[in-house]
């Protein structure tokens, strides 16, 4: 039922048309504006149905909207607040999900890939060169102007964004969407720009090969995921991918966000601003997966084509979904269904991609820097306590020379155990890690050695705050596409500070 709506100023100056989208306190219509003629997109809010904290969300959500004014970004055009109603006049975009143009598609490539990520970080930078973190990227809030060929990418819902000054780190509280949550709002820590550089990371690399990087049905396994920043790039799949991508992929999914690429630093990219610009529709050196001889037999025709609300999606906790003040003005009149979860993970389209270039396979500089970022997952995976990632990255029969094995040589997983379920599972204070000077040997296609110093600071059993050090070397083999570390040399402090 359509919202009654007194004579106001916003009726003085607009018509209301059909309802595009309807959420518990507001409603989404087609306007037209009387003295342009323009079209936009309504967004009208009952404020007698909110809270105080809701209304100054509110607020803050249009001051943030009237700031941003750029051709990636849905924008605001006007902000009428009269008695018992709010009005936010939008852009109105009419294309849909980008994400459900690309499953339409027939065919799609490595170039279509870096014309999205770039017109998205060029949406990024405007917000952060404006002193606004989004918070919430994720593909649910990246729409297309028009179903035009070629139509801009438009970055929408700024229900969670935030104002920060500059490069400003603070804890801003728990919110996004737990796929696309990073490292340090999992743990608490002080945050800013980066997250949604880790965000883009996560839609990069859904945009190459159609599902998420990290995925679990279970949700604090998700976040253990994340946290260690376990993801890989399995075959088939990332076969084809070049390794400039997979490059990108990695500085955007950095665990230190200190280390991160920054939205300008990834709009210098090679792979984003060398590539070529996206191939007509219906142009491309391959077809599509789920076509003839390139289909899966074992994935029915209608797995690879379904749409972007038929895999099942994790639900966030409570406080973690926009709520009825987003902004995004593509919800759907009938929410998507909520299966229960599978455990593979979510498939947004088909694997089609045309190749961009390149052999698919790293040379020197990205083999090192796959050594660099497994070796940091596998730290991780000691300060979170989690075993069970710990033993995926670790050969079954490691061999170690290690200061608490007392200079004697260790082999298999039982000696770490110990460690793991007595003393790393059950601390509950902070462990922060970093490696300095990291030296990378290559040796062959399927080997490498790493030698680094580990920084470990942590907060002793009187509550105060310790660093300890200790150099280490691990060599690493590659089985089955996955690198595994078979050997590890420690030497200086224990690795677990027993203090």
């Amino acid at each position: 039922m359509a919202t009654t709506v007194p004579c106001t100023r916003f009726t003085d100056e607009y018509q209301l048309y059909e309802e595009i989208g309807k959420g518990a306190f507001s409603v989404v219509r087609r306007c037209v504006k009387l003295c342009t003629g323009h079209e936009y997109a309504a967004k009208i809010i009952n404020t007698k149905k909110l809270s105080a904290r809701d209304h100054q969300k509110l607020e803050r959500e249009a001051r943030i909207c009237r700031l941003l004014k750029h051709s990636n970004i849905v924008r605001l055009h006007d902000s009428i607040s009269e008695e018992g109603f709010h009005y936010l006049v939008f852009d109105l975009v009419t294309g849909g999900e980008l994400f459900e143009d690309i499953v339409a598609r027939e065919y799609y490539s490595e170039a279509d890939a870096s014309h999205c990520i770039q017109q998205i970080l060029e949406a990024v930078l405007h917000c952060h060169q404006m002193g606004v973190v989004h918070r919430d990227l994720k593909p649910e809030n990246l729409l297309l102007a028009s179903k035009c060929k070629g139509a801009a990418v438009k970055l929408a819902d700024f229900g969670l964004a935030i104002e920060v000054q500059g490069d400003q780190q603070a804890w801003f509280g728990f919110a996004g969407t737990p796929g696309y949550l990073s490292p340090e709002v999992l743990r608490k820590e002080a945050y800013g720009k980066p997250v949604d550089i880790w965000a883009c990371g996560v839609i990069l690399y859904i945009l190459l090969v159609g599902y998420p990087p990290f995925w679990d049905e279970d949700q604090h396994k998700l976040y253990q995921q994340i946290k260690a920043g376990a993801y890989d790039f399995p075959s088939p799949e990332w076969d084809t991918v070049t390794p400039e991508a997979k490059n990108l992929i990695n500085q955007m999914l950095t665990i230190n966000p200190a280390k991160r690429i920054t939205a300008h630093e990834a709009l210098k990219h090679p792979w984003v601003c060398v590539s070529a610009p996206p191939l007509p529709h219906g142009v491309s050196p391959v077809p599509p997966r789920g076509h003839g001889a390139g289909a899966d037999p074992h994935v029915p025709t209608a797995t690879l084509h379904r749409g972007l609300h038929d895999p099942p999606r994790p639900q966030p906790p409570p406080g973690l979904v926009p709520g009825p003040l987003s902004l995004s003005l593509s919800f759907s009149l009938y929410p998507p269904p909520n299966p229960p979860f599978d455990t593979p993970p979510p498939r947004f389209f088909p694997c089609r991609r045309g190749r961009g270039g390149g052999d698919g396979a790293g040379g020197p500089p990205a083999r090192k820097q796959e050594i660099i970022k497994i070796t940091e997952q596998l730290i991780e995976a000691v300060n979170n306590g989690d075993f069970e990632a710990y033993a995926k990255i670790c050969d079954p029969g490691l061999t170690s020379f290690e200061p608490e094995a007392l200079g004697n040589l260790v082999e298999g997983m039982d000696f770490h155990r110990f460690y793991f379920e007595n003393l790393l599972s059950k601390n509950n204070k902070p462990i922060h890690t970093t490696i300095l000077n990291p030296h990378v040997h290559v040796i062959g296609e399927d080997a490498a050695c790493i030698a680094y110093i580990r920084l470990t600071q942590y907060i002793d059993a009187q509550g105060r705050p310790r660093t300890s050090q200790s150099e280490e070397t691990r060599v690493w083999h590659r089985r089955d596409g996955k690198w595994q570390n078979v050997h590890f040399h420690g030497s200086g402090a224990p690795v677990a500070p027993l203090q």
